[in-house]
């Protein structure tokens, strides 16, 4: 059986490249909100929709589906998918997209997903080296 499926690296657990923090909200239900809050300045609303759970099979699957950080006619969907390997686990990501979306602003997408990426597998690492 896969570890279970954590979602602190899409709530305020998470970290951006450079450190500083991923400042998102998750429901993790059918049709929750990801989402980001930004209340602080001044205790207006101030925010962005970024998703909604499509898909929650815990401990294996999540699927988030909505415009995620693009501002403009475009829809994404990601899918979180971990399955047993051997004595570890193994975290499968696919993110699609369509729209209008500029070359520059998907120019930073793979650093992006490769910063998050080896930031669950160090916690993962940290977290199976604290239990073993």
């Amino acid at each position: 059986m896969p570890v279970p499926f954590d979602v602190e690296e899409l709530d305020p657990g998470g970290q951006m490249p450079g450190g500083s923090p991923f400042p998102m909200k998750i429901e993790p239900w059918p049709g929750g909100r990801w989402y980001r809050d930004r209340r602080e300045s001044g205790g207006f609303a101030y925010g962005h929709l970024w998703g909604h759970v499509q898909v929650i099979k815990a401990p294996t699957l999540l699927e988030l589906v909505g415009p995620m950080p693009m501002s403009f006619p475009a829809h994404n969907h990601v899918q979180y998918r971990l399955t047993a390997e051997g004595n570890g686990t193994r975290l499968s990501l696919v993110h699609r997209a369509m729209g209008l979306m500029p070359l520059e602003f998907l120019s930073g997408m793979p650093e992006g997903w490769a910063h998050g990426l080896q930031r669950v597998k160090r916690l993962a690492e940290e977290r199976a080296g604290r239990r073993g």
